[in-house]
């Protein structure tokens, strides 16, 4: 048992332990000057004795305690819906999102790194990802990688991120945006599907090729990959950083 309500006030009690039975969550009764059992992580009590009780994390129990509650406890298991929310890109932004709250976010460095996606869904078992449509090489990556850590028949839900990403402050500040856009994400609704399918991108177009081509280009200064390269990271098969390293090495 993680909570402990401790008080002398009957109609607090009464209030927390309503509130605690109604999500589930077990608990100690405690009196103030009982010895908090070692497995408490929180304590909840009335405003009035806050001040006289000796422990490190304390929840006054008022109207909508349980949000701090549950934010204090992680969230792990104890709220109605969790999604982990990626905007896909160059350094994907993430975030955890419950009953419409943030609980945190993340910005990775690169759609390979999946190893905190992987976390998040240990720390918040019911949780449900959540991926925008854009970035559709990037995106292709990222997957592939969960796909081999998690199976391609994984559920995902795919939202459409238009109008996700803001200004912020009138400037093209990228990680700032990545995590906001990611929370937008978390924050729509969108349609189930898995990572296999959303794996089938089909053939790159001549324009997405050239476009690759030019991003190589303006990347290294000097280096145009070929365009079997190009092919390789418009299906999320390479990063263009390393398109531009083969291309270097004459391994185009």
């Amino acid at each position: 048992m993680r909570v402990a309500i401790v008080t002398g006030d009957a109609r607090i009690y009464y209030l927390a332990a309503k509130t605690l039975k109604e999500y589930g969550i077990p608990f100690h009764s405690l009196s103030p000057g009982d010895e908090v059992p070692l497995d408490v992580e929180v304590v909840l009590t009335s405003e009035d004795e806050y001040g006289r009780i000796n422990f490190p994390v304390k929840v006054v129990v008022r109207e909508g305690f349980i949000d701090e509650l549950l934010m204090r406890l992680n969230g792990a298991g104890r709220f109605r819906r969790v999604y982990i929310a990626i905007d896909p890109g160059e350094r994907p932004g993430v975030s955890v999102i419950a009953d419409n709250r943030v609980l945190e976010v993340h910005h990775l460095q690169n759609p390979r790194e999946v190893r905190t996606i992987i976390e998040l869904l240990e720390k918040y078992p019911d949780a449900r990802i959540k991926i925008g449509h854009g970035a559709k090489r990037q995106r292709a990556m990222m997957l592939r990688a969960l796909g081999e850590a998690l199976g391609y028949d994984y559920p995902v839900i795919v939202v459409n991120e238009q109008r996700t990403t803001p200004k912020v402050g009138g400037l093209d500040v990228s990680q700032v945006q990545d995590i906001v856009a990611a929370i937008n994400i978390g924050l729509r609704e969108g349609r189930e599907t898995s990572i296999g399918a959303l794996l089938d991108i089909g053939e790159p177009t001549k324009r997405e090729i050239e476009h690759i081509k030019r991003r190589s280009r303006e990347l290294s200064g000097n280096i145009t990959i070929s365009s079997r390269l190009a092919r390789e990271v418009a299906l999320g098969n390479l990063t263009l950083e390393e398109a531009i390293e083969r291309q270097r090495r004459g391994l185009g």
